[in-house]
């Protein structure tokens, strides 16, 4: 049916849930019947969302598809604060398992056709009666559309038990509604032909169901919890965040060291095109710390504050921080900086740890020298002994 709708039917489904998921912003999303995970996989892009699961018969399909679910090299490099467990169980949906109690939203698309009449009277007092999420998005087949294709069967699919007439599904969706406290609004995806929309509707009907308060709050009052776990985990990740203290201190350390390179760069070409009595440096040789140095500052407060150490530059924390928003966001004050950055080895700093320690690749900030291998730093670049970021006399 595919080629009828642009974009495809199984893309609007999803497109449908992942407009819900942008408006309402749950936490903890379960796609029940999840099969090859490709809604999972659209949905751990949205990181407001903290537990993404599915759920499903098949394990061997699941073991298939799950390394798609991976967190990719950007999750890696560009860690966000928001932290997102994805899991995957293998489980029969007629059975209660206690993990998935509690869930913001669960999602069955295009499921319960597949499911004997019986057993959908069972995975509803599991879904809506155990499960209890406070959202519940179900889509299925609307038969009143089927007079549109030429099928040679009696249903869309060998595998479909039932399809539901927008009647048939609107009075089951009002009588789950009824029995567990729950309230429906419907729509679909698929549009009809123009002037058909209103007597057979959309290719796909959909309901969604919002758990009331009171249901709610009867269901805190009731002990309810079993402690069952029938369902077999196959996988489980944790994707990089910045709450984890290992992986903040790493993007930390990157970005401190990109800007402090990048603020030492800037500083020199100044020195180094004819800028020096523009920028006014002022030396204050009373100032030692640990030996011989001149500090020069920019009199305009808006540049750089810079030490010139030999061939090394100082960068202050606190012009960093000022200057670099991510920094402020993953240290939030100066002090917390510093003290992220003890026993970081890459990361050379001055006694009074107020500043990073660049090498500035510089024999002398006033002269070009010649362009070789020698004179451009190269040849000491492979290797650094460890008395070059000593500050003091060479």
């Amino acid at each position: 049916m595919n080629p009828w709708f642009k974009p495809s039917l199984h893309r609007q489904r999803h497109e449908f849930v992942i407009d819900f998921v942008r408006r309402n912003k749950p936490k903890k999303v379960v796609d029940l019947g999840c099969a090859e995970c490709s809604l999972l996989q659209k949905l751990r892009f949205h990181r407001q969302i903290e537990l993404l699961v599915g759920v499903d018969l098949n394990g061997h399909k699941l073991r298939k598809k799950m390394h798609g679910l991976a967190p990719l090299a950007t999750d890696y490099l560009q860690p966000t604060w928001n932290q997102l467990c994805v899991q995957l169980y293998q489980g029969c949906l007629t059975q209660k398992d206690a993990r998935f109690r509690g869930f913001d939203l669960a999602t069955a698309i295009e499921l319960i056709e597949h499911l004997p009449l019986d057993d959908l009277k069972r995975f509803c007092e599991v879904l809506f009666g155990y499960m209890a999420p406070q959202t519940v998005i179900i889509s299925t087949p609307n038969s009143d559309f089927n007079q549109l294709f030429p099928l040679t069967t009696a249903f869309r699919h060998s595998d479909h038990k039932f399809e539901w007439s927008r009647e048939e599904f609107q009075s089951w969706s009002q009588n789950v509604c009824s029995k567990f406290g729950y309230k429906a609004k419907f729509s679909g995806v698929g549009q009809a032909p123009p002037g058909q929309e209103q007597t057979i509707g959309f290719c796909t009907q959909i309901a969604v169901f919002d758990r009331l308060a009171a249901a709610a709050t009867a269901d805190t009052l009731s002990d309810g919890a079993e402690d069952a776990f029938p369902y077999l985990q196959v996988y489980n990740v944790t994707y990089p965040s910045l709450r984890d203290r290992n992986i903040l201190r790493k993007t930390l350390v990157s970005e401190l060291l990109y800007w402090a390179e990048k603020m030492k760069n800037e500083w020199l070409e100044k020195m180094t095109t004819g800028d020096r009595e523009e920028a006014n440096p002022v030396e204050e040789k009373g100032k030692r710390e640990e030996g011989a140095f001149e500090e020069i500052f920019w009199t305009n407060d808006q540049e750089p504050r810079c030490l010139t150490l030999h061939r090394h530059v100082a960068v202050p924390l606190l012009l960093l921080w000022n200057r670099c928003p991510n920094l402020r966001e993953m240290s939030a004050s100066v002090a917390n900086l510093s003290q992220l950055l003890i026993d970081v080895p890459q990361i050379k700093m001055n006694g009074l740890r107020s500043a990073v320690i660049i090498c500035s690749q510089e024999r002398d900030l006033g002269d070009e020298g010649p362009n070789d291998l020698l004179d451009s730093g190269y040849a000491e670049s492979s290797y650094v002994r460890e008395e070059h970021w000593v500050l003091g006399d060479e």
